[in-house]
């Protein structure tokens, strides 16, 4: 994704003017919205077979035969909404602010937008719920590597048609047909699978699929509201600010998104085996799994985003080929952003592995309203600085809030929240704030600024491999014994 992102946006801008691009980032995000429902169901569906367990297929079967027909009915409402969408005219309203832009391109950002809800529909949708049925026989892995599949073929096929004189309009169809076609070997894998576990799909129960759905809707807004906060702000940038700025925007927060792809990708494997080590009380093993986030913030991306904000600049005018301004107070308020919700990963994991729903619902919806609100108040005066600063506020009470629901859950089924080694972790973050604010604010001395900071992260990291529990160190030695050359240096 990092490479695939960084490549691809000069490309973009070099084949189609920056409002084309602009109109390309939007219909994208409003698809992410309009998916959020199917969504959850499926998320709410993939913990259900996590509960279920491997050993009952015949309720596993219920479940993903009544989860498939849900889908196809979800599905098929959203290309309609979509097609009420285009109908009633709202999209162009979703585009005042882009003057550039004539009649054609927005008819053509409507079917864009009828072929990408498509490309959902056979690409992703039915794959996704498939694929989380399988998880609990150990396929995890393997569905992994058709989703990096998708997504090559995602970033790939669209460039490769702008490259050679693609529109918005054909660039989606390309995308639309490459997704659907590249879905049939997937598919008869996922089939071949099922077969082989002994999972048959069957009459679907409507009474099953509604009643599972109805719980997903908890899911489903949640996700919604996060989508709202961090995928969302393309479309309200857009009529706020232009579809330039949204551009401008989207490509400067291009690391933060894939800072936290890289995050999940850690995450989300992790969720059952941690899930499994606070329900049996193993307050070690649990520890460890905190580590595992919390040690990639403090030695790994607290380091890198200093040095990045010091080095980005000229790169970045490099990469957009000089038609973008570079905002590094923005580019700041962002990184620190994805450090505060890195550093609220486990506490999330503990809240949605465990269905607080009420919880989840709460916080999200208090974090888009902290977006939103600071969108529509900050954008019109300081520019999409406000998007930055709205964001970063965001995150701060998401993470408070989160901790707090967490701390409560570990105590009440007598766990205790790693207080010391969470404090260190927090601490990288203030320690890399007060770091790129000396830089911004005294550029003369950045250059002095920089050792300084990096030198202080890693006494700071130090501080952290000590407050680990023992387990937790043997572990990484064990791992990091493997890797070449340090085997002999460990031993030593």
């Amino acid at each position: 994704m990092l490479l695939t992102q960084v490549v691809l946006v000069p490309l973009y801008l070099t084949y189609w003017n920056l409002e084309t691009y602009g109109v390309w980032l939007a219909i994208q995000a409003l698809i992410s919205v309009l998916t959020s429902v199917d969504f959850g169901h499926q998320e709410f569906l993939g913990f259900e077979f996590l509960r279920v367990g491997k050993d009952n297929r015949a309720e596993i079967s219920r479940f993903l035969s009544a989860g498939l027909l849900v889908s196809v009915a979800l599905n098929v409402g959203q290309l309609a909404l979509i097609e009420g969408i285009i109908t009633a005219g709202w999209l162009p309203r979703l585009l005042e602010k882009a003057a550039g832009i004539g009649p054609q391109t927005l008819h053509e950002a409507g079917l864009a937008l009828l072929l990408l809800g498509v490309a959902w529909f056979i690409g992703t949708s039915l794959p996704g719920l498939i694929a989380r049925a399988l998880a609990p026989y150990g396929y995890y892995p393997r569905m992994a590597w058709w989703g990096l599949l998708s997504t090559i073929v995602s970033a790939v096929v669209p460039i490769v048609a702008v490259c050679c004189g693609a529109k918005l309009l054909v660039t989606a169809l390309v995308l639309t047909s490459a997704l659907v076609v590249g879905s049939i070997p997937q598919y008869l894998d996922m089939f071949r699978l099922l077969r082989r576990e002994g999972i048959a799909l069957e009459l679907p129960s409507v009474a099953l699929g509604g009643k599972n759905f109805m719980h997903s809707l908890a899911v489903s807004g949640k996700g919604l509201l996060e989508t709202a906060r961090l995928q969302g702000v393309r479309l309200l940038l857009a009529p706020l600010a232009g579809v330039a700025s949204l551009a401008a925007f989207s490509t400067m927060r291009t690391g933060a998104n894939v800072a936290l792809q890289g995050l999940n990708s850690i995450t989300s494997p992790m969720l059952p085996d941690f899930m499994r080590f606070l329900h049996e009380r193993d307050q070690a093993r649990s520890e460890a799994a905190f580590g595992m986030v919390w040690i990639l913030v403090v030695s790994v991306m607290a380091p890198a985003i200093v040095l990045l904000q010091a080095c980005i600049e000229p790169l970045y005018l490099l990469w957009t080929r000089g038609r973008l301004v570079f905002d590094p107070v923005l580019f700041a308020l962002l990184s620190i952003g994805v450090l505060v919700h890195a550093l609220a990963q486990p506490a999330i994991s503990i809240v949605r592995g465990n269905n607080l729903l009420r919880p989840q619902l709460l916080l999200s919806a208090l974090a888009a309203v902290v977006v939103v609100g600071g969108l529509y108040v900050l954008v019109p005066r300081t520019g999409i600085l406000g998007a930055g600063i709205a964001l970063l506020a965001a995150e701060l009470v998401a993470t408070a809030g989160y901790r707090l629901v967490a701390q409560r859950w570990l105590h009440q089924h007598h766990l205790a929240w790693p207080r010391q080694a969470a404090s260190v972790a927090a601490a990288s973050i203030w320690i890399a704030a007060a770091g790129m604010a000396a830089m911004l604010w005294l550029p003369q001395l950045k250059w002095l600024a920089l050792p300084s900071t990096l030198l202080l992260l890693g006494w700071n990291s130090w501080r952290y491999w000590q407050a680990l529990p023992a387990f937790a160190t043997d572990q990484a030695r064990k791992f990091a014994i493997r890797l070449p050359g340090l085997k002999r240096l460990l031993v030593n």
